[in-house]
Formats: C-alpha cells, sequence, structure tokens
C-alpha cells in the first residue's frame, strides 16, 4: 500500500460513514479503484470486501479499469440524435478504434455516451473532459482527436 492511501486511511479510521469519500479519494490517487485498493480499504475501515464492492459498484462514478488520460463523451440525447449524433458517435469510435466504454490500448483515449449534456442549440456536441465541442461533424472529430493526440489541446 502506498503512503497517499496510507495517509487517506489514517485520516477516515474510526468514522463511520466515510466510505463514499474514501473511496473517491482513492480514485483520485490511481484514476480508478484496483482490487487491491478495495480490499485494504474494507481491512481499514472493518468492512466486508462485499460491502465495500456493493457501494463502489452502485454508484456510476467510481471506475473498476484504467481509464484514458481524457475522457470523450458523445450526446445522444433526441437535439443531438436528431442532428447527427449517432453518425459523430460512430465517428469517433473509428477514429479511436475503441467502442462504448472502452480506454484506447496508450490509455489516452476512454469513450462514453451521454443521454444529454443541456447544449441542444450547439447540437450534436461531443465533449472532451470538460471542454465542450459543438455542431460536431466527422471531419471535426478527426481534427479535434488529433488536436489531442498531438498535445496542442489538453
Amino acid at each position: 500500500m502506498d503512503k497517499e492511501l496510507k495517509e487517506i486511511l489514517a485520516s477516515h479510521r474510526g468514522k463511520p460513514g466515510t466510505l463514499i469519500m474514501v473511496l473517491q479519494e482513492a480514485q483520485v490517487i490511481y484514476g480508478f479503484l484496483p482490487d487491491m485498493v478495495i480490499s485494504e480499504i474494507a481491512d481499514s475501515l472493518g468492512m466486508s470486501l462485499g460491502v465495500v464492492y456493493g457501494v463502489a459498484t452502485f454508484y456510476p462514478q467510481f471506475r473498476f479499469e484504467r481509464q484514458g488520460e481524457y475522457t470523450v463523451r458523445v450526446c445522444q440525447g433526441t437535439a443531438c440524435y436528431i442532428k447527427g449524433g449517432r453518425p459523430i458517435f460512430e465517428a469517433v469510435v473509428r477514429e479511436l478504434g475503441i467502442g462504448l466504454g472502452e480506454t484506447t490500448p496508450d490509455f489516452m483515449f476512454t469513450l462514453e455516451r451521454v443521454a444529454c449534456f443541456g447544449s441542444c442549440a450547439l447540437a450534436p456536441v461531443m465533449v472532451v473532459d470538460q471542454a465542450f465541442y459543438g455542431r460536431m461533424t466527422k471531419a471535426k472529430v478527426k481534427r479535434i482527436l488529433d488536436l489531442y493526440r498531438s498535445g496542442k489541446l489538453t
């Protein structure tokens, strides 16, 4: 167990109701929740593995596999779908060579689909981490992802 995780666990030891906070802080350190970390959390908080996994799997914010440096989300809400959200999603799939919920082998990108960003006027929308890209086209998908690959966008 590394020093940061030890510090987190020590700061929450004996405090009831801190499991979600501990899981969040651990995920910040590792980017996801490896099995070893789940086990350490359970031992430290005096909980069963089943309880810790039960809580962690209930909330979609928790990840159990390493994610990409950038998370690419493509809106599939009604306005985006009508204005071409599906072909945009398919263009991202082709460009990255991965499917929904997958991460590129170089751990640069993870792909997700979102029901709505609330940016219907900009439909179709793609978001990379916190950066919104509206009125997307297949050509824009390639240009934007290439800029991230080259390090010109972060």
